[in-house]
Protein backbone atom coordinates (compact mmCIF):
# COMPACT_ATOMS: atom_id res chain seq x y z
CA UNK A 1 0.00 0.00 0.00
CA UNK A 2 1.17 3.40 -0.85
CA UNK A 3 0.22 5.80 1.73
CA UNK A 4 0.54 9.70 1.26
CA UNK A 5 1.64 12.67 3.83
CA UNK A 6 -1.39 14.75 2.85
CA UNK A 7 0.30 17.74 4.05
CA UNK A 8 3.28 19.34 5.45
CA UNK A 9 1.46 19.72 8.97
CA UNK A 10 2.59 17.78 11.82
CA UNK A 11 -0.02 17.79 14.92
CA UNK A 12 0.96 17.10 18.44
CA UNK A 13 -2.16 15.08 19.00
CA UNK A 14 -4.08 15.17 15.58
CA UNK A 15 -7.78 13.33 15.87
CA UNK A 16 -11.64 13.39 14.62
CA UNK A 17 -11.21 13.55 10.78
CA UNK A 18 -14.38 14.06 9.19
CA UNK A 19 -15.34 14.04 5.35
CA UNK A 20 -17.90 16.69 4.52
CA UNK A 21 -19.37 15.20 0.97
CA UNK A 22 -21.45 18.36 -0.46
CA UNK A 23 -18.13 20.47 0.13
CA UNK A 24 -15.25 17.68 -0.30
CA UNK A 25 -13.75 18.95 2.69
CA UNK A 26 -11.47 17.52 5.31
CA UNK A 27 -11.95 18.58 8.84
CA UNK A 28 -9.76 17.60 11.61
CA UNK A 29 -8.24 18.79 14.50
CA UNK A 30 -4.84 18.87 16.96
CA UNK A 31 -5.76 18.56 20.32
CA UNK A 32 -3.01 19.42 22.19
CA UNK A 33 -2.11 22.24 19.50
CA UNK A 34 -5.01 23.78 20.58
CA UNK A 35 -6.02 23.99 16.41
CA UNK A 36 -8.78 22.83 14.03
CA UNK A 37 -8.14 22.47 10.36
CA UNK A 38 -9.78 22.23 7.10
CA UNK A 39 -8.51 20.99 3.52
CA UNK A 40 -10.24 21.68 0.40
CA UNK A 41 -8.10 20.51 -2.85
CA UNK A 42 -4.66 21.61 -1.69
CA UNK A 43 -5.43 23.99 0.71
CA UNK A 44 -4.79 23.74 4.04
CA UNK A 45 -7.59 26.97 6.33
CA UNK A 46 -6.58 26.05 10.52
CA UNK A 47 -8.40 28.20 12.89
CA UNK A 48 -6.22 28.82 16.66
CA UNK A 49 -8.76 27.65 19.52
CA UNK A 50 -8.41 28.92 22.87
CA UNK A 51 -8.76 25.85 24.67
CA UNK A 52 -8.41 22.13 23.77
CA UNK A 53 -10.42 21.02 20.66
CA UNK A 54 -11.15 17.51 20.05
CA UNK A 55 -14.02 17.60 17.10
CA UNK A 56 -14.70 20.30 14.33
CA UNK A 57 -17.91 19.07 12.68
CA UNK A 58 -19.64 21.35 9.96
CA UNK A 59 -23.51 21.66 10.68
CA UNK A 60 -26.38 21.87 8.19
CA UNK A 61 -27.07 25.66 9.30
CA UNK A 62 -23.01 26.53 7.47
CA UNK A 63 -21.20 27.18 10.56
CA UNK A 64 -19.55 24.18 12.38
CA UNK A 65 -19.74 23.33 16.13
CA UNK A 66 -15.90 22.76 18.40
CA UNK A 67 -16.07 20.69 20.95
CA UNK A 68 -13.43 23.02 23.71
CA UNK A 69 -12.43 21.99 26.88
CA UNK A 70 -14.94 24.80 28.23
CA UNK A 71 -17.91 23.45 26.10
CA UNK A 72 -19.28 22.64 22.64
CA UNK A 73 -19.18 25.88 20.52
CA UNK A 74 -20.59 27.01 16.89
CA UNK A 75 -17.81 28.72 14.94
CA UNK A 76 -17.98 31.03 12.19
CA UNK A 77 -16.06 29.66 9.16
CA UNK A 78 -15.83 32.71 7.26
CA UNK A 79 -13.76 34.67 10.44
CA UNK A 80 -10.02 34.80 10.33
CA UNK A 81 -8.07 31.64 11.86
CA UNK A 82 -6.07 33.85 14.24
CA UNK A 83 -9.47 35.67 15.49
CA UNK A 84 -12.49 32.89 15.16
CA UNK A 85 -15.91 33.75 15.94
CA UNK A 86 -16.92 31.67 18.67
CA UNK A 87 -20.69 31.18 20.60
CA UNK A 88 -21.50 29.49 23.46
CA UNK A 89 -23.55 26.41 21.75
CA UNK A 90 -24.31 23.97 24.75
CA UNK A 91 -22.04 22.74 28.07
CA UNK A 92 -22.37 18.87 27.94
CA UNK A 93 -20.51 17.96 30.83
CA UNK A 94 -20.23 20.56 33.67
CA UNK A 95 -17.82 18.07 35.44
CA UNK A 96 -14.70 20.44 36.31
CA UNK A 97 -11.02 18.77 35.38
CA UNK A 98 -13.00 16.84 32.22
CA UNK A 99 -12.06 17.71 28.94
CA UNK A 100 -14.24 16.35 25.73
CA UNK A 101 -12.53 13.52 23.63
CA UNK A 102 -14.71 11.49 20.47
CA UNK A 103 -17.89 13.22 18.64
CA UNK A 104 -19.87 12.29 16.17
CA UNK A 105 -22.88 12.91 14.31
CA UNK A 106 -25.26 9.75 14.41
CA UNK A 107 -28.05 9.33 11.04
CA UNK A 108 -30.17 12.16 12.53
CA UNK A 109 -27.64 14.61 12.97
CA UNK A 110 -27.33 14.67 16.52
CA UNK A 111 -23.70 14.92 18.37
CA UNK A 112 -22.72 12.04 20.32
CA UNK A 113 -20.27 13.00 22.44
CA UNK A 114 -17.38 11.39 24.82
CA UNK A 115 -15.41 13.38 27.49
CA UNK A 116 -12.61 12.53 30.32
CA UNK A 117 -10.14 13.64 32.84
CA UNK A 118 -7.99 16.08 31.04
CA UNK A 119 -4.75 14.35 30.34
CA UNK A 120 -3.34 16.64 28.38
CA UNK A 121 -1.10 19.92 30.01
CA UNK A 122 -0.85 23.42 29.16
CA UNK A 123 2.34 23.14 27.05
CA UNK A 124 0.48 19.70 25.58
CA UNK A 125 2.61 17.63 28.00
CA UNK A 126 0.41 14.04 28.54
CA UNK A 127 -0.91 14.01 32.15
CA UNK A 128 -2.27 10.53 33.88
CA UNK A 129 -5.94 9.71 33.94
CA UNK A 130 -6.40 8.71 37.48
CA UNK A 131 -10.15 8.76 37.49
CA UNK A 132 -12.78 7.53 35.42
CA UNK A 133 -14.61 11.07 35.67
CA UNK A 134 -15.89 11.17 31.80
CA UNK A 135 -19.25 10.16 30.27
CA UNK A 136 -21.47 10.30 27.14
CA UNK A 137 -23.88 12.83 25.91
CA UNK A 138 -26.02 12.79 23.15
CA UNK A 139 -26.38 16.67 21.97
CA UNK A 140 -29.91 17.58 19.88
CA UNK A 141 -29.98 20.56 17.59
CA UNK A 142 -32.14 22.59 19.88
CA UNK A 143 -28.74 22.05 22.31
CA UNK A 144 -30.61 20.07 24.58
CA UNK A 145 -27.95 17.65 26.51
CA UNK A 146 -28.81 13.83 27.43
CA UNK A 147 -26.52 12.14 29.36
CA UNK A 148 -26.01 8.38 28.19
CA UNK A 149 -22.68 6.96 29.68
CA UNK A 150 -20.86 7.85 33.13
CA UNK A 151 -17.76 6.64 34.69
CA UNK A 152 -15.84 6.29 31.39
CA UNK A 153 -12.07 6.10 31.10
CA UNK A 154 -11.25 7.34 27.53
CA UNK A 155 -14.08 7.65 24.76
CA UNK A 156 -13.09 6.65 21.84
CA UNK A 157 -14.63 5.42 18.23
CA UNK A 158 -18.77 6.22 17.74
CA UNK A 159 -19.97 4.09 15.13
CA UNK A 160 -23.91 3.19 14.42
CA UNK A 161 -25.03 0.19 12.40
CA UNK A 162 -27.64 1.25 9.48
CA UNK A 163 -30.58 0.20 11.16
CA UNK A 164 -29.39 2.86 14.39
CA UNK A 165 -30.14 -0.26 17.28
CA UNK A 166 -26.62 -0.30 18.02
CA UNK A 167 -23.31 1.76 19.02
CA UNK A 168 -20.10 0.56 18.62
CA UNK A 169 -18.20 2.56 21.43
CA UNK A 170 -14.58 2.34 22.81
CA UNK A 171 -12.94 2.60 25.63
CA UNK A 172 -9.49 2.85 25.93
CA UNK A 173 -8.78 2.96 29.26
CA UNK A 174 -10.38 -1.02 29.19
CA UNK A 175 -8.42 -1.43 25.52
CA UNK A 176 -11.64 -2.86 24.70
CA UNK A 177 -14.62 -2.35 21.95
CA UNK A 178 -17.96 -2.59 23.36
CA UNK A 179 -21.37 -2.55 21.47
CA UNK A 180 -24.27 -1.32 23.40
CA UNK A 181 -28.12 -2.00 22.28
CA UNK A 182 -30.06 1.18 21.42
CA UNK A 183 -33.53 1.33 22.71
CA UNK A 184 -36.04 2.82 21.29
CA UNK A 185 -36.62 5.62 24.14
CA UNK A 186 -32.75 6.49 23.23
CA UNK A 187 -30.72 5.13 25.90
CA UNK A 188 -28.38 2.41 26.15
CA UNK A 189 -28.32 -1.17 26.92
CA UNK A 190 -25.48 -2.75 29.00
CA UNK A 191 -22.19 -2.87 27.25
CA UNK A 192 -21.54 -6.47 25.77
CA UNK A 193 -17.73 -6.92 24.89
CA UNK A 194 -17.20 -7.05 21.09
CA UNK A 195 -13.25 -6.60 21.02
CA UNK A 196 -10.97 -6.72 23.48
CA UNK A 197 -7.37 -6.50 24.38
CA UNK A 198 -5.44 -6.69 21.42
CA UNK A 199 -0.99 -7.23 21.35
CA UNK A 200 -1.07 -4.22 18.09
CA UNK A 201 -1.71 -1.15 20.42
CA UNK A 202 -4.99 -0.04 21.99
CA UNK A 203 -8.06 1.27 20.58
CA UNK A 204 -8.69 4.61 19.42
CA UNK A 205 -10.96 6.51 16.66
CA UNK A 206 -12.76 4.23 13.95
CA UNK A 207 -14.39 4.30 11.01
CA UNK A 208 -17.04 2.25 9.10
CA UNK A 209 -16.92 0.93 5.23
CA UNK A 210 -19.76 -0.11 3.38
CA UNK A 211 -19.77 -3.27 4.09
CA UNK A 212 -20.33 -2.56 7.73
CA UNK A 213 -16.78 -3.55 9.13
CA UNK A 214 -14.95 -1.26 11.32
CA UNK A 215 -11.19 0.32 10.93
CA UNK A 216 -9.82 0.82 14.07
CA UNK A 217 -6.76 3.07 14.39
CA UNK A 218 -4.41 1.59 17.06
CA UNK A 219 -2.81 3.94 19.18
CA UNK A 220 1.26 2.65 19.85
CA UNK A 221 0.11 -0.13 17.63
CA UNK A 222 1.23 1.37 14.02
CA UNK A 223 -1.48 -0.40 12.38
CA UNK A 224 -5.33 -0.19 11.97
CA UNK A 225 -7.42 -3.65 12.25
CA UNK A 226 -10.12 -3.59 10.01
CA UNK A 227 -12.61 -5.73 12.01
CA UNK A 228 -15.92 -7.90 10.71
CA UNK A 229 -19.03 -7.50 11.92
CA UNK A 230 -18.53 -10.30 14.60
CA UNK A 231 -15.52 -8.69 15.70
CA UNK A 232 -12.86 -10.55 14.74
CA UNK A 233 -9.81 -9.31 12.35
CA UNK A 234 -10.08 -9.38 8.54
CA UNK A 235 -7.11 -7.20 7.52
CA UNK A 236 -4.00 -5.70 9.11
CA UNK A 237 -3.24 -2.46 7.63
CA UNK A 238 0.43 -1.35 8.50
CA UNK A 239 1.07 2.64 9.49
CA UNK A 240 4.16 4.45 8.78
CA UNK A 241 3.59 6.29 12.61
CA UNK A 242 3.67 4.98 15.59
CA UNK A 243 0.23 6.75 17.09
CA UNK A 244 -2.52 6.69 14.67
CA UNK A 245 -5.81 8.08 16.20
CA UNK A 246 -8.42 8.09 14.05
CA UNK A 247 -9.58 7.70 10.55
CA UNK A 248 -12.34 8.06 8.13
CA UNK A 249 -13.45 7.40 4.16
CA UNK A 250 -13.32 10.19 1.94
CA UNK A 251 -13.10 11.54 -1.78
CA UNK A 252 -15.82 11.63 -4.38
CA UNK A 253 -16.01 7.68 -4.18
CA UNK A 254 -15.32 7.55 -0.02
CA UNK A 255 -12.37 5.15 -0.95
CA UNK A 256 -9.77 7.06 -0.02
CA UNK A 257 -8.72 6.61 3.70
CA UNK A 258 -7.47 9.89 6.13
CA UNK A 259 -5.90 8.72 9.48
CA UNK A 260 -4.94 11.36 11.78
CA UNK A 261 -2.22 10.55 14.36
CA UNK A 262 -0.06 11.91 17.03
CA UNK A 263 3.34 12.91 17.82
CA UNK A 264 5.58 9.80 19.86
CA UNK A 265 8.77 9.24 21.97
CA UNK A 266 9.87 7.24 18.98
CA UNK A 267 9.98 10.35 16.45
CA UNK A 268 9.12 8.49 13.28
CA UNK A 269 9.02 10.88 10.78
CA UNK A 270 5.36 10.97 10.40
CA UNK A 271 4.15 10.91 13.12
CA UNK A 272 1.71 14.09 13.46
CA UNK A 273 0.65 13.73 9.73
CA UNK A 274 -2.32 13.19 7.97
CA UNK A 275 -1.91 10.34 5.61
CA UNK A 276 -3.96 8.99 3.22
CA UNK A 277 -4.01 5.89 0.77
CA UNK A 278 -6.50 4.31 -1.69
CA UNK A 279 -8.76 1.37 -0.60
CA UNK A 280 -10.69 -0.91 -2.60
CA UNK A 281 -14.02 -0.62 -0.46
CA UNK A 282 -15.69 2.79 -0.01
CA UNK A 283 -16.39 3.91 3.47
CA UNK A 284 -19.81 5.38 4.86
CA UNK A 285 -20.21 8.82 4.74
CA UNK A 286 -20.19 11.21 7.62
CA UNK A 287 -23.32 13.13 8.89
CA UNK A 288 -23.10 17.29 9.76
CA UNK A 289 -25.07 18.13 13.13
CA UNK A 290 -28.45 19.11 12.10
CA UNK A 291 -28.85 22.57 13.85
Amino acid sequence: MTWTAVTGHRAQLGEGPFWDAPTQALYWVDIAGKQVLRLIGANVQIWQMPEHVSAFIPCESGDALVTLSSGVYRLDLDSPGLEPRLTLFCVADPQPGNRPNEARCDAQGRLWLGTMQNNIGEQGEDLPVAHRSGGLFRIDRDARVTPLLRGLGIPNTLLWSDDGTTLYFADSLDSTLYRHFIHADGNLDTAYVWFGPHERGGPDGSAMDAEGYIWNARWDGSCLLRLNPDGYVDRVIELPVSRPTSCVFGGEDLKTLYITSAASPLNHPLDGALLSIRMDVPGKPCQRFAG
